[in-house]
């Protein structure tokens, strides 16, 4: 069965979208966050067009959320390619000390660029940029050692541009959620409505569940990954090994042991039970696979 496309774009994104196109060539810093459990469907398709030359952080949170082995690899990955990201958990405030030191070096670095055109020193201004829901707020009120910026596990609660003063010497901006108009990569869209980092609304909740135990599947042999079919056949009390390859059969079974047959309540306790970490630290991406 196909999957219906996923499609999610609301009014309020478009506008601070159109919004922060004209913002970001006031900003000397970029903090782009990441999923760490899919770093790669949470890259946006023209963040490098709209950079240019501004300093570039690339932060990936929800690093408690894979494993220690896929950390490493993917920091191997992102280094061949130049880039060094910086790991963090927003929620327990791991990693913090480690940005908000990259952020202090990059404010030199930009002063000391202002002096050598004959501009005054100034604080340096930062836009916060990621998808919605991978953590940005929880990552800026860590930075700011406060609650100033709302935050909560689900899409959209960020709706507008706010700039927030942070102790040394930057105005870092609170920016919400940007999602390419067009979501043409259908795989990664998948990914994001795994991780919930789309609202429920741009998919379809049965066939993205079934589409999850299909990933599953392929990936538990990657030690990457970190898929424990074990773990989730013992979770369910339901054999899932690489010999079953019915995902429509599985949620059957499942949702007669645990929702009374209710397939979309099963449907989605096993997508909540993947974001809470019931199932293990799992990384749907790979870099082998890129």
């Amino acid at each position: 069965m196909k999957i219906p496309k996923i499609q999610w774009y609301p009014g309020h994104i478009a506008k601070a979208e159109k919004k922060l196109k004209e913002t970001i060539k006031r900003v000397d810093l970029v903090i782009e966050v990441r999923d760490a459990r899919i770093p790669l469907s949470t890259s946006h398709l023209h963040l490098n067009k709209w950079i240019k030359d501004k300093k570039h952080l690339l932060v990936i949170n929800r690093a408690d959320m894979i494993s220690d082995s896929a950390i490493n690899k993917w920091t191997n990955w992102f280094k061949e390619r130049d880039k060094t990201p910086l790991w963090c958990d927003s929620k327990k405030g791991i990693g913090i000390k480690e940005i908000y030191k990259a952020a202090s070096e990059s404010r030199v670095s930009i002063d000391i660029r202002r002096e050598s055109r004959g501009m005054k020193a100034r604080s340096i201004r930062a836009l916060t940029l990621g998808f919605p829901n991978v953590g940005k707020s929880a990552l800026i009120n860590r930075i700011a050692r406060k609650r100033v910026a709302k935050s909560a596990r689900k899409a959209g609660v960020t709706r507008s541009l706010r700039w927030i003063r942070l102790n040394n010497g930057i105005d870092l901006l609170d920016a919400p959620g940007i999602i390419p108009p067009d979501l043409d990569n259908q795989k990664s869209a998948l990914n994001l409505a795994i991780c919930d980092d789309i609202g429920e609304a741009a998919y379809d909740l049965d066939s993205v569940a079934r589409e999850f135990l299909r990933i599953i599947l392929k990936l538990h042999n990657n030690p990457v990954s970190n898929i424990s079919l074990n773990q989730i056949s013992k979770r369910y009390s339901i054999d899932l090994d690489k010999n079953f390859k019915d995902p429509d059969q599985w949620i059957k079974l499942a949702s007669e042991k645990h929702t009374s047959g209710n397939q979309r309540r099963m449907a989605n306790k096993l997508l909540e039970d993947f974001r809470t970490q019931m199932l293990g630290k799992i990384c749907l991406e790979v870099p082998s696979e890129f």
